[in-house]
């Protein structure tokens, strides 16, 4: 009681050791009342940008935090005056940092969505701290974690799907190209959350994106630069936990935490809800996983809507979801610009889905150009690379191993693109050629690889719609194949899947026009068949190569500990961001942000939901309880970190809307379980390849008809 009469007495009480303190602080901290009297305190405007990471020192005197305007910020939460801002250097938005143990609070490493690692010394110029560098991971690095007590180590985990370890005694930076040197556990899977055991600091947790947790001992583990690097991602494995629903998905873990005793560990998955299991625990192993072939067929459906980036109408306290505003008729007039787009863009989709699936599914076969666009997500979306036109004479289909998807889709149902001729929707005034057929109905093929978290590509094939039965004999004796494209006789004998060219070779290649020269056209047919079958084999060998991997892991992984799940959360959202943050509160109490704007708050031992705080405009991410003092800091999109202390002078919780935003929660999450965020010039330039191709496609039929008029007059 008497903490909550005064906001700083706790601060002003230096009377107390810490260790009492703590003791008398967490015999409070763990009534349900505690957290039901929670109040927003202060808020810190320290950064420009959303607060992806927030961390307190080892006495909870300072907060740092790091932010998409990669700065690093040390802020004393008591007078709310910001101590240090350092600009630390990265080039991306920060993800994760930390203090390094027993440093003063003057040591700090940090990593960002572009893999960087850096080593920071608030004493030191910013010119020596930017040498100070690791570049050795490719693709986002996503969590930095330090050792307990140990002033000179530090982990860190990326979408290379290695957890390296780096000793500063060693080296303070390392540019080396493709550095193997620190890598401690190769999961080949992208390893997106660490959690160390803090009571048996030799316990590793990573979370993967195939839905698993493992946890390795480090005893048994070294890198190369120890000289006891053993290059398998089951060495030193001692438990595996994935729920069993998510045994065949792959859903990206956000966060991972020990608990202060080590006997549980807390896991919340991207698209799903937050578990609780004991690593001690062994009950799930005798459950079988399903065969590699069941697998296949329980992959995730394909990708049937696209956001675009900066549309976050569906986070925050006021989002509601489509059902909801159409069944309400909502007319949303301030609606954003970004919001209208994307609605634009899933209904072009939508219905053009709903048209194909409403008749006989067609053979499809790119009819020319394929539109390929690869992104890379940041924290929340995602940032396109490149974006290319691919010239290609057959589908860019793969084979059954691969973990791509795909969606046909008429691309009559898009917006009328016009021509260099005036004509739209790919139609032309001129005759179809020869082999054509005039009713050919030009279709969009959605193609979406989910290989890793933060990196996929979206592939729109432009091709024409044509049953078996309409292929045609062509003058040279040759045939149309099924989708309308002319293929030579040693090519359509070839029943190789489709792949991509041979390393060295563009598809430009292997497409190339026919020469005059029946002869050198026939060596080039050969010559890019050979190349195809090549390319297919080692992807083949590829593929068969990773399954084998797969089957000796579960091999070597069967007599390892398998929890099952001891407690489920959920109410909240979590799908819009890679980083969602879950913890423990005390002994009694988890919580979670979520992409309503909330904070959770959940009886650990029961699941009960007990508080909900409004925290953010759009989504909160981050969630750090004070190490001894009963304050809760958090972050999200919004540009500053809030905390919250039990204030109220009585408890209060509205269990009503709890349960309206439970409710619309999981409406929502089921609604956007299969949404992927895209660059608004993404759709620009979609419509602008389109644009190009239906031009080449109808200088095409032209010189096509052109010839076909030559040979008649002759």
């Amino acid at each position: 009681i008497v903490i909550v009469k005064h906001q700083y007495c706790w601060v002003l009480n230096h009377s107390i050791c810490m260790s009492n303190k703590s003791e008398v602080i967490y015999k409070w901290l763990d009534k349900r009342e505690f957290v039901q009297r929670l109040k927003l305190e202060a808020v810190l405007n320290v950064h420009d940008g959303c607060v992806n990471t927030i961390s307190w020192n080892e006495t909870g005197e300072y907060i740092l935090s790091g932010s998409d305007d990669t700065n690093l910020v040390i802020t004393n939460p008591y007078n709310r005056k910001v101590k240090t801002t350092i600009r630390s250097g990265h080039r991306a938005n920060v993800f994760s940092a930390k203090f390094m143990p027993h440093t003063n609070d003057q040591q700090i490493v940090s990593c960002s969505g572009d893999g960087i690692i850096f080593y920071t010394h608030t004493e030191k110029s910013q010119e020596i701290n930017r040498q100070c560098q690791f570049t050795c991971h490719y693709g986002t690095a996503y969590e930095i974690m330090t050792v307990p007590n140990d002033p000179y180590t530090f982990l860190s985990c990326g979408e290379d799907g290695t957890v390296r370890w780096f000793d500063l005694r060693m080296k303070t930076s390392c540019t080396k190209e493709d550095c193997k040197d620190d890598i401690l556990i190769n999961c080949r899977r992208a390893a997106t959350s660490i959690s160390i055991c803090p009571l048996v600091p030799y316990y590793l947790a990573v979370g993967c994106s195939d839905s698993s947790v493992r946890i390795y001992d480090r005893r048994m583990l070294g890198t190369r630069a120890t000289g006891n690097y053993t290059g398998r991602g089951t060495t030193g494995m001692c438990v595996r936990f994935a729920p069993a629903h998510l045994s065949t998905k792959s859903c990206r873990v956000t966060s991972l935490c020990y608990s202060e005793d080590g006997q549980e560990v807390l896991v919340s998955y991207s698209s799903d809800y937050i578990y609780l299991f004991n690593p001690k625990d062994d009950q799930a192993r005798e459950l079988k996983g399903p065969s590699e072939e069941r697998r296949e067929e329980l992959r995730q459906p394909p990708v049937k809507r696209l956001r675009l980036r900066g549309d976050w109408s569906d986070t925050g306290p006021r989002a509601r979801p489509e059902s909801e505003r159409e069944r309400d008729g909502e007319q949303s007039p301030n609606v954003s610009l970004m919001q209208r787009m994307s609605d634009m863009l899933s209904r072009w989709f939508e219905e053009a889905s709903e048209a194909q699936s409403s008749r006989a599914r067609p053979q499809t076969r790119p009819r020319g150009k394929t539109a390929l666009v690869h992104t890379e997500y940041t924290n929340y979306e995602y940032t396109d690379i490149f974006f290319r036109h691919v010239i290609s004479d057959q589908s860019s289909g793969v084979s059954e191993a691969s973990p791509d998807t795909t969606e046909t889709v008429p691309s009559t149902s898009a917006p009328s693109l016009g021509t260099s001729s005036g004509n739209s929707g790919g139609s032309s005034s001129t005759p179809p050629g020869p082999g054509r057929t005039g009713t050919a109905e030009p279709v969009l093929s959605l193609h979406y690889s989910t290989e890793g978290t933060t990196t996929s590509t979206i592939k729109l094939d432009f091709t024409d719609e044509c049953s078996p039965s309409e292929s045609q004999p062509r003058p040279n004796g040759g045939k149309i194949a099924d989708g309308g494209t002319e293929k030579a006789s040693i090519s359509s004998q070839n029943s190789t899947p489709p792949a991509a060219p041979p390393e060295g070779l563009s598809t430009e290649d292997t497409a190339r026009p026919s020469a005059p020269s029946e002869d050198f056209h026939e060596h080039c047919s050969a010559c890019s068949v050979f190349h195809r079958r090549s390319a297919a084999a080692r992807i083949q060998e590829l593929f068969r190569r990773r399954k084998e991997r797969r089957e000796m892991e579960e091999s070597e992984t069967q007599n390892i500990r398998r929890p099952s799940v001891k407690m489920m959360y959920k109410g909240h959202r979590n799908s819009r961001t890679m980083i969602k943050e879950s913890c423990f509160w005390g002994n009694n109490f988890v919580m979670s942000g979520s992409d309503c704007g909330h904070i959770f708050i959940w009886d650990r031992h029961t699941g009960e939901h007990l508080m909900l705080l409004e925290a953010d405009n759009h989504v909160v991410n981050c969630l750090q309880p004070h190490p001894y003092d009963p304050i809760l800091a958090s972050s999200g999109i919004d540009y500053n970190i809030k905390l919250w202390s039990p204030l109220e002078q009585s408890p209060s919780f509205n269990r009503v809307l709890a349960e309206e935003v439970i409710a619309r929660n999981e409406l929502m999450l089921e609604e956007t379980r299969n949404t992927i965020t895209v660059p608004a010039s993404f759709m620009l330039r979609m419509l602008a390849s389109l644009n190009h191709i239906r031009t080449d496609r109808v200088e095409g039929d032209r010189s096509e008809g052109s010839g076909q008029e030559n040979e008649d007059e002759q």
